[in-house]
């Protein structure tokens, strides 16, 4: 199907990030648990995260650049994380926060442009 090269990364790296989000940050949530504990369980959480990031780059590449597949990866990983942050933390996004994000995706707009 030609749609899948285009579409199929991007769903794929949206859920390749909820699990690396919930590996690099879940923890953070279970400050007293045992170190040892919380990266056995990270490195768990993120051996899904490879099963859908290296497809999902090797299907990608079919239709899109490395830096493209890679600047897709960072803003979906911002947007996760913004999403995260807030539900899972219960932390506040703030306008600085806010104006760093939208420069990061116009920076993003410039990748997937093309050449000026």
């Amino acid at each position: 199907m030609l749609v899948l090269p285009y579409l199929a990364p991007i769903v794929m790296l949206a859920l390749s990030n909820v699990f690396m989000t919930f590996a690099w940050y879940g923890h953070l949530k279970f400050g007293a648990k045992p170190l040892w504990i919380v990266v056995l369980l990270s490195w768990g959480i993120a051996f899904f995260e490879y099963w859908l990031a290296v497809p999902a780059n090797r299907i990608g590449h079919q239709v899109y650049s490395a830096a493209e597949l890679k600047t897709m990866q960072e803003v979906i990983t911002l947007l996760v994380f913004a999403i995260f942050s807030v539900l899972y933390l219960g932390e506040k996004l703030t306008v600085n926060h806010m104006v760093g994000f939208g420069l990061i995706a116009g920076g993003a707009f410039f990748i997937f442009k093309g050449p000026l």
